[in-house]
């Protein structure tokens, strides 16, 4: 599934060959690599795309839980992504778990400065565990500075509940409501997609939504019964920043990108890290 996931339209190079894009992850690191930077850069090169990485956070973390988070300098973070953008050409970024407010303010900042064509913002907030990953006074930066410049969002239920000042919703209706709010808040110019993830729905199906203020189009799923679901919103969204360059196309990336999620879950059973919730299996197509 991964590899049919890279035959889309490559750039092009030019000498004729197919460029592969670059893709950035702005995120933070989990030691045990299903989520984070580390988990993100796997997605994005089993899809097809070179992963970079930009450290927003520290956490001493494994599949049961966080025991700390150690903040990164906000400045250092700056430093990070406007050397980086002076010599690598970034075709997509993908932001993450960002922590604090400072470090989300300078985040947007550099944004707005480099302007890459794709911008995925994965609002993370708590962990699987149900740790807290963004403090409650960078709510606020995350809304009003960052989500107005992001191409896609791509938040669950709990997520889009907090950007809304709302109670999550339970309903495929509901979340339809929670799609056309979200894409209010972003900016009105330019093609600028919300995908509200349906994992926390009641029952067996996951149905994600995607609007861009115009089309509402569903992306049906079944849920997968394990315990190995750490990480999956950060994979599905390096995902979208690996398959964005590749196809050009916002429903066709987050249908490739579903896609190659949710075999990575069917086969994390393959895999064997720590004893809570395991990380889905990101190299499944490419690991017999």
């Amino acid at each position: 599934m991964a590899a049919s996931a890279t035959q889309g339209a490559h750039p092009r190079a030019q000498d004729g060959m197919r460029r592969i894009p670059n893709a950035l992850s702005i995120a933070g690191v989990d030691p045990s690599a299903g989520a984070g930077v580390l988990a993100d850069v796997k997605a994005i090169s089993a899809l097809g795309a070179y992963g970079c990485a930009v450290i927003a956070a520290l956490t001493a973390q494994n599949t049961h839980g966080v025991t700390h988070i150690c903040p990164v300098p906000p400045e250092f973070v700056g430093q990070q992504i406007d050397t980086l953008f002076a010599d690598v050409r970034i075709d997509a970024v993908k932001i993450g778990m960002l922590g604090q407010r400072p470090v989300t303010e300078v985040v947007a900042e550099k944004m707005a400065r480099h302007a890459p064509a794709h911008v995925v913002l994965d609002p993370v907030m708590v962990a699987k565990s149900g740790d807290l990953l963004l403090e409650r006074d960078a709510v606020g930066a995350l809304r009003e500075a960052l989500l107005p410049q992001a191409t896609l969002i791509t938040p669950n239920l709990p997520e889009a509940g907090v950007l809304l000042d709302e109670r999550p919703v339970d309903t495929v209706r509901e979340m339809r409501r929670v799609a056309e709010k979200l894409r209010e808040r972003m900016a009105h110019a330019g093609h600028r997609w919300v995908m509200v993830k349906g994992g926390h729905l009641p029952g067996a199906d996951t149905i994600d939504l995607l609007h861009d203020g115009d089309r509402m189009i569903e992306l049906p799923g079944l849920r997968i019964e394990t315990a190995n679901t750490h990480g999956t919103g950060c994979t599905l969204s390096a995902a979208l920043a690996a398959l964005l360059p590749q196809t050009g196309d916002v429903p066709e990336a987050a249908r490739r990108a579903k896609a190659y999620l949710t075999e990575a879950i069917r086969q994390s059973g393959r895999l064997r890290v720590g004893s809570g919730h395991g990380p889905v299996h990101h190299f499944h197509a490419w690991q017999p």
